[in-house]
C-alpha cells in the first residue's frame, strides 16, 4: 500500500497528514475552517485517497494555514509515490457542477509548476478567502514536485467554482497515481 504520514510544526502552525493513495475515500480533517474542511473533504472522496489532516494556526493567520496544510499534502503525496514506478503519470478531468465548468490536468513529472485559473468575484466564500484556492494549488504542486493546470471554463457561483475545482483535481490526481505497469512512464530514465 502507499501510505505515507507528513507533519510540519513552524512558529506559525502545526499540521499532521495521513495519506493512503490506494484507499476508499475515507477522511478526518479539522483545519479550523469550514468551507477548507469541505474542499479537503472534497479531495478524499473524489481522489479515493484516505486522507486525514490535523491542521492548527499558531498565530491566526488564515495564508500561514492553508499554505502549511498544503505543502503537507504535497509532501505526503510526494512520500507516499515512492519511486513512481508503474503510476500512470497522468491525468485529468473535466468537472460540471451546475453553472460551473472546471478543467483540470495533472503531470506527475517533478517538476513544479501551478496554473489555476479562476474568475470568482467574491472575496470570502463562507468563512474562507477565496484567493487562497491558487495559492494552496501552487504551494501542493512545489511540495509534490507535480504539475498542475486548473482552468475555469464557465461559472458564476464561487462556491461552485472552488468545489469544481477541488473535485477535478481529485479525479485527475487519481487518475495520475493508478498503477497500469510496471515500468517508469518516462524516457529520461527518472521523474
Amino acid at each position: 500500500m502507499r501510505k505515507s504520514e507528513f507533519s510540519r510544526k513552524t512558529n506559525e502552525t502545526d499540521i499532521k497528514v495521513y495519506l493512503n493513495l490506494d484507499g476508499s475515500g475515507e477522511y478526518e480533517i479539522d483545519t479550523g475552517f469550514k468551507f477548507f474542511n469541505h474542499m479537503l473533504e472534497q479531495l478524499a472522496c473524489h481522489s479515493m485517497f484516505d486522507i486525514r489532516i490535523k491542521a492548527n494556526s499558531l498565530d491566526s493567520d488564515e495564508h500561514h494555514l492553508v499554505e502549511d496544510t498544503a505543502i503537507a499534502i504535497g509532501s505526503a503525496i510526494k512520500s507516499a509515490l515512492g519511486d513512481k514506478k508503474g503510476i500512470n503519470r497522468y491525468g485529468q478531468f473535466m468537472l460540471p457542477m451546475d453553472d460551473a465548468l472546471v478543467l483540470c490536468a495533472v503531470d506527475l513529472s517533478g517538476r513544479a509548476y501551478s496554473k489555476v485559473f479562476a474568475n470568482i468575484s467574491d472575496e470570502k466564500i463562507a468563512d474562507f478567502s477565496a484567493i487562497m484556492i491558487p495559492h494552496f494549488f501552487c504551494s501542493l504542486a512545489q511540495s509534490a514536485l507535480l504539475t498542475v493546470h486548473i482552468r475555469q471554463l464557465e461559472g458564476t457561483d464561487a462556491h461552485h467554482i472552488a468545489e469544481a475545482m477541488f473535485k477535478s483535481f481529485a479525479r485527475a490526481l487519481k487518475q495520475a497515481v493508478a498503477i497500469t505497469n510496471k515500468t517508469l512512464p518516462t524516457t529520461k530514465g527518472i521523474l
